[in-house]
C-alpha cells in the first residue's frame, strides 16, 4: 500500500504538543454522537485529559452524566479549554496539574476528588509519552527510563492512589497501543511501555475480579493527537495514517466511545480485555 498525504505537513517544538497549534483541529466529540445517561452521577479520574485522547473521553463522560477529575501536566491553554467543555454540557470538573509519576501527587489527586464528591468510580489511565528515534543506539538511558515512569510507571502510582476508594462496580480503564501487538521500530521504549500497560491490565483484572472491579484497555492505532507534531518530523506527519486499511488517521472522537462502554454497565461482563480501535488492522489479542 503505497502512502499518501493525509494531513498538512507540520511540527511543533513543544514537548508533549499543544492541541490548539494543530491543523486541522482534531475532533474530540462528534456532532452526531448521542449520550444516553450511561455514567450519571459518577465521578472519573482522566490523566492526560487536555488533550487528545483525554480531552475526549473527558468530554464524552462529561456528556454521559460524569463528573471528571481533570489530569494534566503543563498545557495550561488546553486544560482550560477541555474544563470549559465539560462546564458546557454540565457537568463539574476538578483540573489539578502534576506529574502521574510522583506518588505524592496521585495520593493529592485523590483526596481532593473524594473531598469533593465522596467517591471515584472510574479511573481511565492515559497519560503518555513518545520519543520516536532511528535505532536503539539512539535512545539514551535518560529517555529509556522516563517514557516508563511516565507511561507505565505513572499508571501503577495513580492505580494505587486510587484503588482503596474504588467500590465494587468501579472500573479502571487503560490506554495502551497497537504499538504492542506489531511493534514500531522507531518507538522501541513506548512500544515496550505499551506491551508493559497491556500485561498490567490483564493482571489487574484477575486481581480485582473478586472485589468487583472491571480492568480494562483500548489500543488506539494512529490517532490524530499533540504527540503526533510534536514528536515526529513533518514528511512523517504529512502521510500519519496512511498505512492503515482505512488509509487515514484516527480522530479522538473515534476512541472515546471505547472508553465510554468499558467504563459503563453495558460492559458488565467484560474484563482483562483490550478493545481495538485502528483504522482496520488485524492484530490478533
Amino acid at each position: 500500500m503505497s502512502e499518501k498525504q493525509t494531513l498538512p505537513p507540520q511540527h511543533q517544538d513543544i514537548p508533549h504538543g499543544s492541541e490548539g497549534q494543530m491543523r486541522p483541529q482534531p475532533i474530540y466529540i462528534d456532532d452526531h454522537y448521542r449520550a444516553a445517561g450511561k455514567l450519571e452521577g459518577k465521578v472519573a479520574i482522566v490523566s492526560g485529559a487536555d488533550s487528545g485522547i483525554g480531552r475526549a473521553v473527558a468530554v464524552h463522560f462529561a456528556a454521559e452524566g460524569c463528573d471528571i477529575v481533570l489530569l494534566y501536566l503543563d498545557r495550561e491553554e488546553d486544560a482550560r479549554h477541555t474544563q470549559a467543555e465539560i462546564e458546557k454540557r454540565g457537568r463539574q470538573v476538578l483540573p489539578l496539574a502534576g506529574d502521574v509519576a510522583d506518588a505524592g501527587f496521585c495520593k493529592q489527586v485523590v483526596d481532593a476528588a473524594v473531598g469533593k464528591w465522596g467517591h471515584i468510580d472510574i479511573l481511565i489511565n492515559n497519560a503518555g509519552e513518545q520519543q520516536p528515534q532511528e535505532g536503539l543506539e539512539d535512545i539514551s538511558e535518560d529517555q529509556w527510563q522516563q517514557t516508563f515512569r511516565t507511561n507505565i510507571f505513572g499508571m501503577f502510582q495513580l492505580t494505587k492512589a486510587a484503588l482503596p476508594h474504588l467500590k465494587k462496580g468501579a472500573t479502571i480503564v487503560n490506554t495502551t497501543s497497537i504499538t504492542a501487538y506489531k511493534g514500531n521500530p522507531m518507538l522501541l521504549d513506548y512500544s515496550s511501555t505499551k506491551g508493559a500497560i497491556t500485561t498490567f491490565t490483564r493482571s489487574l483484572a484477575l486481581n480485582l475480579v473478586k472485589r468487583g472491579i472491571r480492568v480494562n484497555a483500548v489500543a488506539p492505532g494512529p490517532i490524530w493527537t499533540p504527540l503526533i507534531p510534536s514528536t515526529f518530523p513533518e514528511d512523517k506527519v504529512a502521510t500519519f495514517g496512511a498505512e492503515t486499511p482505512m488509509q487515514r488517521p484516527g480522530q479522538p472522537s473515534e476512541v472515546a466511545p471505547a472508553f465510554v462502554y468499558l467504563a459503563s454497565n453495558d460492559s458488565s461482563y467484560v474484563s482483562g480485555q483490550v478493545l481495538h480501535v485502528n483504522g482496520g488492522y488485524v492484530v490478533n489479542g
